[in-house]
């Protein structure tokens, strides 16, 4: 089930209030997965919740179908709402996301790319992160990063 398209489908475009989940996922050499999205440019792995889900389902089950990585124990890091929060994708679309932020250092599995939203996901050095990581996804790495100086 897609509980956004459905939604869409009846409200349009106007401003809508979207939950969902990321993760940061640390593996042992201390460094962080991200994800290269087809709909722009690098973030975390994650998406957005679907009827019935918590947020810790949404992000096992974003990670999963994005990365291929079963993740063990999730830890919350924060939750980022409010205006700063708006976004007007290309298609018109406008909503307010509330995001849960994890992190993980327990998972199994080998990383592969979906195809589908994904054209890379790579560990990255902390010091070291990608050019085109969006100003949202550098919001939700601020917990980790100060843990981590």
């Amino acid at each position: 089930m897609n509980y956004v398209k459905e939604l869409r489908k009846e409200v349009g475009t106007r401003p809508l209030i979207l939950p969902g989940a990321v993760v940061i996922i640390e593996n042992e050499q201390r460094k962080i997965l991200l994800q290269h999205r087809k709909d722009g440019g690098w973030g975390l792995p994650g998406g957005l919740m679907e009827l019935g889900e918590s947020l810790e389902e949404t992000a096992r089950r974003e990670v999963k179908e994005e990365t291929g990585l079963q993740l063990g124990e999730l830890r919350l890091l924060d939750i980022f709402s409010g205006e700063d929060y708006f976004f007007k994708v290309s298609n018109g679309d406008e909503l307010y996301s509330v995001t849960a932020v994890y992190r993980a250092d327990d998972y199994e599995g080998k990383v592969e790319v979906d195809g589908d939203e994904s054209r890379e996901v790579t560990f990255f050095s902390m010091n070291q992160l990608p050019a085109g990581l969006t100003k949202e996804y550098r919001d939700y790495l601020q917990p980790f990063l100060k843990k981590h100086e």
